[in-house]
């Protein structure tokens, strides 16, 4: 506790607005809990950047823990790109003081000298990782949590190949952040280095999703779709990006049209929620649309509802449509011909699907730790390989290698070319999902979140993740456990020849089973929010389509078995 009154009293000089020094002094003397919550740990990088609830405190995103963070990267990009004439584009969401905060982070920057292209408006995080390329900028930041709820908001730095910053820089960044005080912010802005963009960028990537979504599809104009934006930003983009692909039936969900950082239609703007696509669904089933796709605030991620073999429409999960979309990317570079250096890619809390059907095509999967910046740290890291297309559970795809973090722009738009060939080939998305089960084994999967919320739920989930360690799981559903992999101290342990190897994969707090029938369950705590994350994947053979319900059944029973037995179900 006296840690914690150091650091709120240091929020008591005169560098500090007075409402800000006022809330802190309410905060010392009527609220201890609340003085713990923002002020026992500042805000780290994770998977995905910087992100936390919004309020006054270094546990918190406000205009000096974010101001901070830029001072910090000033520094660094000084350091790195001594000498060049620095420039940084700034992206924001819909969320609540995302433009005022990205307005700050862009006089802090321009006070160090640095040239700032500052999004005239809204747009979407993959249009910001296209615009660092684009406009031969050092860095990008985007202001977002993703589909976070609505009081938190975060930020995301991109470096020069328009992916998320990974090792070393993360850490080296981070270091400069902590060798500076608040008081080392410059705050004054040089205006003649802040110039607003817009048009120009989006006309570059919206030609840029087009060509690299557009396959040519036959039975647009009978194909029918509901989008919803869910509040965020992809309205600025998809609508258009579908018109110029040719579909002409997008029915837009109204009521969410609007970006609003509330989201009053929904509990949770979280397309991997079922809930927050209803009102689509809804819609869909009036107009008799075929599809239904949906996607998150900032436009990285999207969930799709397909007609299944009833006619009903049904949510398909993250993992479903990548298989789908890959399959479809493979069987594209096929009809070119495969060069033998193509790769496609996902993480290890995704589908062993996808490693599966990758090798029936013989092409390499290559396996990231969960987050698109490692997707994107393998094209950068394999310059002389073709990446064609990868994605995660988490409704994340990217589709080539023009955008360099997940992307729902053009995996919308690629989801929707699948589906339409299929429906006019007499076939259907799901048909076609279907038909992948048959070739390469029958995958399921179920992701189960754990909140545990504030310092406290920090420390429950850390102590489950030792319990896991140190008292691990012998078997699961009947089947033994073969091997462990602990990501944190990389090393994979078979348990029947008590032999163990490295995993050649960055540390993360990670771990895995591997049964010997085939079934897998990793836990990991989030990287962005208080949860604790359970992964399970089933599989077996499907041997005909028509045993595809039957089967279907038989895993799901093995599931829920798997969830009753550790508790969790």
């Amino acid at each position: 506790m006296e840690q914690i009154l150091e650091r709120a009293n240091s929020w008591l000089s005169d560098f500090f607005d007075p409402e800000v020094r006022n809330e802190v002094k309410t905060l010392i003397t009527q609220d201890e809990e609340g003085l713990k919550e923002r002020f026992y740990r500042d805000l780290e990088f994770g998977t995905g950047g910087m992100r936390g609830v919004m309020g006054v405190g270094t546990n918190r995103i406000n205009k000096y823990t974010l101001g901070k963070s830029t001072q910090g990267l000033s520094n660094y990009l000084k350091k790195v790109y001594a000498g060049e004439s620095l420039k940084v584009v700034i992206a924001y969401d819909c969320r609540h003081n995302s433009d005022t905060l990205a307005r700050v982070v862009a006089e802090v920057f321009s006070a160090n000298g640095i040239q700032v292209y500052l999004f005239s408006a809204l747009r979407t995080t993959p249009e910001l990782s296209f615009a660092v390329r684009y406009l031969n900028c050092h860095a990008g930041v985007v202001l977002t949590a993703s589909h976070n709820p609505p009081e938190y908001n975060g930020y995301k730095v991109y470096w020069t190949d328009g992916g998320q910053i990974v090792p070393p820089q993360d850490g080296e960044i981070i270091a400069e952040i902590n060798n500076i005080s608040f008081e080392d912010i410059l705050f004054n802005p040089n205006k003649n280095l802040i110039k607003l963009i817009d048009k120009e960028v989006d006309e570059a990537f919206i030609s840029a999703s087009v060509n690299n979504g557009n396959f040519g599809a036959e039975g647009k104009d009978q194909f029918k779709i509901v989008f919803t934006s869910l509040h965020g930003t992809s309205i600025t983009a998809i609508p258009e990006v579908l018109k110029r692909a040719g579909y002409a039936h997008v029915t837009i969900v109204e009521e969410q049209r609007e970006p609003d950082g509330n989201f009053p239609t929904v509990k949770s703007p979280n397309p991997e929620e079922p809930e927050a696509l209803s009102l689509a669904m809804k819609k869909a089933e009036e107009i008799g649309a075929d599809m239904v796709v949906g996607t998150d605030p900032d436009s990285d991620r999207l969930g799709i509802a397909v007609r299944n073999r009833e006619g009903k429409l049904q949510l398909l999960n993250g993992n479903q449509t990548m298989i789908l979309m890959t399959k479809f990317l493979l069987d594209q570079q096929k009809k070119k011909g495969f060069k033998g250096n193509e790769f496609v890619a996902s993480t290890i809390v995704s589908t062993p699907m996808m490693s599966r059907m990758a090798e029936v095509y013989r092409v390499e999967c290559k396996i990231s730790l969960t987050g698109f910046k490692w997707i994107a740290k393998m094209i950068k890291d394999f310059p002389d390989q073709h990446f064609l297309g990868g994605g995660e559970e988490s409704f994340g795809f990217m589709v080539g290698d023009f955008v360099r973090d997940k992307d729902a722009v053009t995996a919308t738009l690629l989801a929707c070319e699948i589906a339409a060939q299929a429906k006019a080939d007499g076939s259907s998305f799901f048909e076609e999902l279907v038909s992948c089960y048959e070739a390469y084994g029958f995958y399921k999967e179920k992701l189960i979140s754990l909140t545990k919320k504030g310092m406290k739920g920090a420390e429950e989930i850390a102590q489950m993740m030792v319990d896991f360690r140190e008292n691990p799981v012998k078997s699961i559903d009947g089947s033994e456990v073969v091997t462990i992999d602990d990501y944190s101290s990389s090393i994979s342990r078979n348990l029947k020849t008590g032999e163990s190897h490295t995993i050649d994969i960055p540390k993360s707090n990670v771990l895995i089973y591997k049964t010997a029938d085939g079934t897998q369950m990793a836990a990991r705590p989030s990287g962005t929010e208080p949860k604790i994350k359970f992964y399970f994947s089933v599989n077996t053979r499907l041997g005909s389509k028509a045993a595809f319900e039957k089967t279907e059944a038989e895993l799901d029973r093995k599931i829920e078995r798997i969830l009753k037995e550790l508790n969790l179900g």
